[in-house]
């Protein structure tokens, strides 16, 4: 009897699929793969998952039944989670049952709450955060989940709809981002993150812990500069410094779409949300004068399967 566990993650912009074994209190990565979905793309602001998303939904969840298939991950071992374009579209049910008839996946829709504590967990099995308090933050296609917690425990945690392909088809109307756009996106956040500005005041976290796409691109980016090469495999707990994380800010701001897919780490998944995402990523480290950013390679997927394996 296999004891393979497959989950999958069917963000907005990628769909992610981990198989792994358990190993005692630990796991092995099986297999992992992220493809492009971008089941947000020309709806998400409409609540709606367009047919042509659906289309590319399908295409790549019946990729990902083949390797379920071919590791013999059984049926009852495989978990998918529909996030942020999906919770919120009305047409969910209609995509959700298209999926489960056609690929034999069956999707469970998890809302902000539960992504963050998927998160948070993930994160903590990635990285040693330590015990002080710390921003976890996850910037997705959809959403944007931010937590406030340490090593232990979570203090405080939120999920914000302002995910990277909400931001690009909201503000991003000239490439490179126009400073008028720039402007109207800064007071996007200053009026959508007033919880946020609260917890802090509350928490007073010392430090930035991102996870997810622009983070792990971040990361590749600074590897490319520093080493000429990218992150070692095994490795899930990384450092950037301010000054590398101002030096990528200024690229990815100052170039267009080809500009940027030209920067060493950049790939064409993140070469256009990354825009909208470091612009985030700056404001929250001026508005709260965080001057430490951590970065877990672990996010959502992993802290279902941390949370599985503890059953």
């Amino acid at each position: 009897m296999s004891s393979r566990l497959g989950i999958i993650d069917l963000g907005t912009n990628t769909f992610h699929l981990l198989i792994a074994e358990a190993n005692g209190p630990h796991f092995k990565t099986v297999f992992h793969e992220s493809r492009p979905a971008r089941i947000g793309l020309g709806g998400i602001n409409k609540r709606i998952i367009t047919p042509e998303a659906q289309d590319r939904a399908l295409a790549v969840l019946s990729y990902f039944r083949e390797k379920l298939d071919s590791f013999e991950v059984m049926p009852e071992k495989t978990f998918a989670f529909g996030t942020s374009a999906v919770r919120n579209a009305e047409n969910r049910h209609e995509f959700c049952s298209e999926i489960l008839e056609k690929t034999n996946i069956e999707v469970t829709v998890i809302d902000g709450n539960r992504e963050a504590e998927y998160i948070y967990k993930g994160v903590r099995h990635g990285a040693d955060i330590g015990d002080g308090p710390s921003l976890i933050m996850d910037i997705g296609g959809g959403s944007v989940e931010f937590i406030i917690g340490n090593r232990s425990q979570i203090f405080w945690k939120q999920s914000f709809e302002i995910g990277g392909q909400r931001l690009m088809e909201k503000f991003m109307r000239n490439d490179p981002l126009s400073q008028a756009d720039r402007r109207a996106l800064y007071n996007h956040f200053d009026e959508n993150l007033i919880p946020l500005a609260n917890a802090v005041h509350q928490y007073a976290p010392e430090k930035l812990v991102g996870s997810s796409g622009t983070f792990d691109t971040l990361v590749d980016i600074d590897f490319h500069y520093r080493t000429g090469s990218w992150p070692p495999a095994p490795e899930t707990d990384f450092d950037i410094t301010l000054e590398e994380f101002y030096r990528a800010y200024a690229l990815i701001l100052s170039g267009n779409h080809d500009e940027r897919m030209a920067i060493p780490g950049m790939i064409e998944l993140r070469v256009d949300m990354i825009v909208v995402a470091v612009c985030l990523i700056d404001y929250v480290l001026k508005t709260h004068g965080i001057r430490q950013i951590q970065v877990s390679k672990y996010a959502l997927k992993e802290g279902v399967l941390a949370e599985l394996m503890a059953r």
